[in-house]
């Protein structure tokens, strides 16, 4: 009895010392089994539709996927037919081994291993050879390691996703992603017990060089559908399906859509070392396709002349998100370099930054859309620029001299330009590996400096997203960053007005029946190298780049010849897929405001100027002062001479002379249109115009006083402008430091609100050009505090 006893003892012993190992062993950290595993990474558009699957490092298409992600059916199958033990046994089945060593060596029949799901893992894992009876053994202590380190859970999911299924092919992710286009969770019960049999013999079932389902492979598959009924009698109305034929995609017919974007994805992701294997870009697949087969064609149709080559990116500028890039005509191309990614290299920009330095303009008061500026022969110091047809039109508006991109009238303002200049705005917006502002000097303004597809799109959409600076965002994930304001609304707006009155190169009927505005400016680049159309529809900025990578010339790569018709047969067919497409609304920038303006010249109207118009003006900034270029003059009845004030109305009439500058005078005298030379009146006093009168009187503000404005709660504090005027008068055009405030008439006043401390000059102009000026100053003290509220 006692020794029956210790016996007892010593195997209670021998089993609590057991379990006390296991559980040790147990709780023993243990790398996880996804450590290690190489993958692959799948790439989506913004919509889940699969753009490409990389291969691993290893040269096999592998994704580590979830148990919880895996389709029950499909769990349920593979165990089935795999090991239906699985949760009960210690990673091996003795009945199993037994039976597969008779039936392989007693029997002599095909080999079978009698494997579990543990077992195979362990094969995997360890990369086993177990055909022999010493490997096999090894295989079975692996497993017991297995199933001692992990849980049932750990191990199915590792299964799951170290098994082989067919060519090159291991992992159900993977698996059901190529054969099946599906995340393994969406799998049918045929698809489901298809990838179940595949792993025992995957090489033996697959075809590589067949898209159906191989006769071997449905007849295993079939087989464990019945097997499946035993359990899920309510799945025998499926069974029509399983004699249908079953399409497995091959690896070779995977898609390879946007391969230049992927490949910009892939270098930025190299050394992330959380790189995830699925990530979902800001692609849209079919807004993608539109534009690579419209580049297709394009090209197609204008080989003739030796245009090759092409690269197109659209951004969606309500997030920055690319919804479209194509870095070449056809990335297998050889002979024109076609795996680079054109939107990505530098190049010359042409004329397309030219926007950008008229909004410039307009932000630092030096024009509006309707300043006058001379297209005429002009040096900057050293710089004598050219326009692309040799030729000059004299006087021409801001928005004309934009849209019809004259070089000579945009260097002018550029050179202009102060803080920021050009070059400063460019660095500003990120524009990289930029040499000194020196080095350029004005050239930079038509084209000297090169610059990319994609940063010339993120400039764009400074103008659509009214002056605002967002980066560029190529995979959902990407944080939308904090815009940095780099122009204003009202700069903005009004730089797209201008660019929305260039016409389309082909016709005019396609303009006025486009319901969707378009900005848009082409450019050029020196030698023919580089032709471009960039631009704003709807909520997207499109830039078209048309030209060789190595950089050879070629006539026909000009920009509205070019690069124009790609960008509006990509526009188009955009608009025909999506006719309900609308620009983001913007609310109306608040400090803008519509002058009437004498065309000629493009300041304020007389009552003698021939043409009258209007435009866009920035209070406190736009350039407006009252018109000279239409002069009246008294002329003798008799003798047709200037009469010098004072005279005889009776004896005279009034005539009206354009006055002219001399160069724009020869520049009309060249075209064949020579304006009539108005006559001398330097024998009237001082050379005094025949037109007199009473200049405008300023009642408010006044003369040399100091106004003193408390903000308070309310800032909307002013000062009151009126004057009075001689009765030949209608108007008052009121100035501020030479910028325009707006007008009034001799019966009402005007309000200004200051919005800062300083010194200002007032004048007050009337339609016959007379003055009166006031200096004033102005100090503005900050909010009072609550008890000198309640005193007041």
């Amino acid at each position: 009895m006692t020794r029956s006893k210790r016996v007892l003892q010593n195997i209670l012993m021998g089993g609590f010392l057991i379990a006390l190992f296991c559980v040790g062993f147990r709780l023993f950290p243990h790398p996880a089994l996804s450590e290690g595993f190489l993958s692959s990474t799948a790439y989506y558009d913004s919509n889940g539709n699969l753009l490409r699957l990389t291969l691993a490092n290893d040269e096999r298409y592998r994704l580590w996927t979830d148990l919880e992600d895996i389709a029950p059916l499909m769990i349920d199958s593979a165990m089935r037919y795999e090991d239906r033990w699985f949760y009960y046994h210690a990673g091996f089945n003795p009945y199993s081994l037994i039976r597969g060593f008779f039936v392989s060596y007693v029997y002599g029949e095909r080999l079978q291993g009698g494997s579990t799901i543990t077992m195979q893992l362990a094969r995997m894992h360890w990369q086993l050879n177990t055909r022999t009876v010493g490997g096999k053994f090894v295989q079975v202590l692996r497993a017991i390691q297995l199933e001692l380190s992990y849980s049932k859970h750990d191990i199915l999911e590792a299964y799951f996703n170290y098994a082989p299924y067919g060519r090159n092919i291991e992992s159900i992710g993977a698996a059901s992603l190529i054969y099946f286009n599906k995340h393994p969770k969406e799998l049918t019960l045929p698809e489901a017990l298809t990838l179940a049999v595949l792993p025992q013999s995957p090489s033996y079932r697959i075809e590589p060089n067949s898209d159906g389902i191989s006769l071997s492979l449905m007849k295993t598959r079939n087989q464990l559908y019945d097997y499946w009924l035993e359990e899920h009698p309510s799945d025998a109305d499926l069974s029509a399906l399983f004699q249908l034929p079953l399409r497995l995609r091959q690896p070779e017919k995977m898609p390879y859509i946007a391969p230049h974007f992927i490949e910009q994805i892939e270098k930025q992701e190299k050394f992330n070392p959380r790189k995830p294997t699925d990530i979902v870009t800001t692609i849209d697949l079919p807004l993608q396709l539109l534009v690579e087969k419209q580049v297709d064609a394009f090209i197609e149709r204008n080989r003739h002349l030796g245009v090759k080559n092409a690269s197109v990116i659209l951004v969606d500028t309500r997030d920055m998100g690319v919804k479209a890039l194509v870095g070449s005509a056809d990335y297998y191309n050889v002979d024109i370099h076609g795996q680079v990614n054109g939107t990505n290299a530098k190049r010359s920009p042409g004329s397309t930054l030219k926007p950008f330095i008229y909004a410039l303009g307009l932000e630092q008061g030096i024009l509006h859309p309707r300043t006058i500026l001379k297209d005429v022969p002009s040096t900057f110091g050293s710089y004598a620029p050219e326009n692309f047809d040799l030729r000059f039109l004299g006087p021409i508006s801001a928005t004309q001299a934009l849209n019809y991109s004259r070089n000579i009238p945009a260097v002018s303002i550029a050179s202009q330009l102060k803080n920021p200049t050009l070059y400063q705005f460019l660095q500003m917006s990120g524009i990289s590996n930029m040499a000194s502002e020196r080095h350029y000097g004005l050239s930079l303004v038509l084209g000297g400096g090169e610059i990319t597809v994609q940063e010339l799109a993120k400039l764009y959409a400074i103008l659509a997203n009214r002056g605002q600076l967002k980066p560029l965002r190529m995979q959902s994930t990407d944080a939308i960053a904090k815009p940095i304001q780099l122009l204003s609304e009202e700069a903005s707006f009004i730089t797209l007005d201008m660019l929305s009155q260039h016409r389309r190169p082909d016709d005019t009927l396609a303009q006025k029946s486009m319901t969707l505005p378009i900005y848009w400016k082409t450019g050029t680049s020196w030698g023919f190298r580089d032709a471009w159309s960039s631009g704003i529809f709807g909520p997207y900025v499109l830039v078209v780049w048309i030209g060789n990578f190595d950089g050879k010339g070629n006539s026909a790569l000009i920009g509205a010849e070019a690069a124009a018709p790609l960008f509006f047969n990509i526009i188009d067919n955009i608009v025909a897929d999506y006719p309900n497409l609308k620009e983001p609304k913007f609310k109306f920038p608040e400090n803008i405001k519509q002058v009437d303006i004498c065309l000629a010249s493009g300041h304020l109207p007389t009552p003698w100027c021939q043409r009258k118009g209007k435009t866009w003006f920035i209070p406190g900034k736009s350039p407006i002062k009252v018109d000279t270029i239409y002069r009246p003059l008294a002329i003798d009845k008799v003798t047709g001479e200037v009469v010098c004030p004072p005279y005889n109305e009776d004896q005279v009439k009034i005539e009206v002379f354009e006055y002219w500058p001399s160069d724009l005078a020869n520049v009309f005298a060249q075209a064949g249109l020579p304006k009539r030379t108005p006559p001398s009146t330097a024998h009237c006093k001082n050379g005094d115009m025949a037109i007199t009168g009473m200049p405008p009187r300023i009642l408010s503000p006044l003369r040399n006083t100091t106004y003193t404005l408390r903000r308070t709660s309310s800032p909307h504090i002013s000062i009151v402008f009126n004057a009075t005027t001689d009765n030949d008068s209608n108007i008052i055009y009121w100035f501020v430091d030479d910028a325009y405030l707006g007008n009034s008439t001799n019966q009402r006043s005007i309000e200004w609100y200051p919005k800062e401390s300083g010194r200002y000059r007032i004048r007050a102009v009337d339609d016959k050009g007379r003055a009166d000026t006031r200096n004033i100053r102005v100090d503005i003290i900050g909010m009072i505090n609550k008890q000198e509220i309640e005193a007041h």
